[in-house]
């Protein structure tokens, strides 16, 4: 089966902001000396060309997803900068008191480090809703954010443009489950978070962990995979142990015929997971309960029997 191509979508009007950075520019204009006063023209070739534009001007995206900042990325694109310049421009927009940034807030804040006084930019105008839009779409598809950054990235975007989980997809060329998988983390107590954001559990981690009934469950689970540093099916079968072991109503014990636990364990050891056969008292009729603990189990699973990828649980 030919894989299908991911879609991507930036939102109204996003290309045109972002398509002037994406052609070449002339090395003249990169290192080609400009006066303290930066013009405005009205006419769109002017708008094209490169201003260099001073640090102090510069606010930064008042709508930025990104709460942490890599400090050996950052000294290493500083490095970069030092010894070559720097090779894109950032986008900025006018505002009453100076710029803010558009598109290239990791770019400003290593030149930044590197100790530059103007930048190479150019500047577009954009609203608020664009200023969103392309401040998650830049972080989503060029440098990863953290599980949480993301997830209240998606949050904020859902909120501001009023949308829900399946026209928050297509318009940034998500899968649904992928959106709705990160929204499911802001519902984890604080103290998981912060391990999300520190990397010290991985999405994998936190997914597995959700499927248990309360906070405080989830919260030992988590400190016990942080600091035992258990791998992501160690925890599913710690998730799956948990939930077994749940209180339940006391049903009176009754003997079920010794070949169909034997079909159960056969197909326990086949699945790897637990496997109920129950059938029906004088009746051929019955139901098999095949049991998942996670959605990459449940993916896993259905691997198993030759289905393809599943539909969204």
């Amino acid at each position: 089966m030919a894989k299908k191509e991911k879609r991507r979508h930036l939102g109204r009007g996003l290309e045109s902001l972002l398509r002037p950075t994406i052609g070449s520019v002339e090395s003249d204009d990169l290192t080609a000396e400009t006066t303290e006063k930066i013009e405005f023209p009205p006419d769109i070739e002017a708008k094209n060309a490169i201003q260099h534009v001073p640090m102090d001007m510069i606010e930064p995206n008042p709508y930025q997803p990104r709460m942490t900042w890599n400090d050996a990325e950052l000294n290493d694109l500083c490095e970069s900068i030092k010894a070559n310049g720097l090779i894109q421009p950032i986008l900025l927009r006018k505002t009453e008191t100076g710029f803010q940034v558009i598109a290239g807030e990791r770019r400003l804040r290593a030149s930044k480090l590197a100790g530059l006084e103007k930048i190479n930019a150019l500047v577009r105008d954009a609203s608020d809703e664009e200023m969103l839009e392309l401040a998650l779409v830049e972080n989503i598809h060029r440098t990863n954010l953290n599980p949480i950054e993301r997830a209240l990235a998606y949050q904020r975007y859902q909120e501001a443009f009023d949308l829900n989980q399946t026209e928050t997809a297509k318009r940034l060329g998500e899968d649904r489950s992928v959106v709705a998988n990160y929204l499911r983390l802001l519902g984890l107590p604080k103290e998981v978070k912060e391990m999300l954001v520190g990397d010290q559990l991985s999405m994998g981690h936190a997914r597995a962990i959700l499927a248990l009934p309360t906070p405080d469950l989830q919260g030992k689970l988590a400190a016990r995979a942080m600091t035992g540093r258990l791998s992501v099916r160690e925890v599913e079968k710690l998730v799956r142990r948990s939930l077994e072991g749940s209180p339940a109503e006391p049903r009176p014990e009754k003997v079920r015929p010794a070949n169909i636990i034997d079909l159960e364990n056969k197909l326990k050891s086949v699945l790897g997971t637990k496997v109920q056969i129950n059938t029906r008292k004088n009746s051929k009729r019955g139901k098999i309960i095949i049991e998942f603990y996670s959605l990459d189990e449940f993916d896993r699973l259905t691997a198993k029997m030759g289905l393809e990828q599943a539909a969204d649980v």
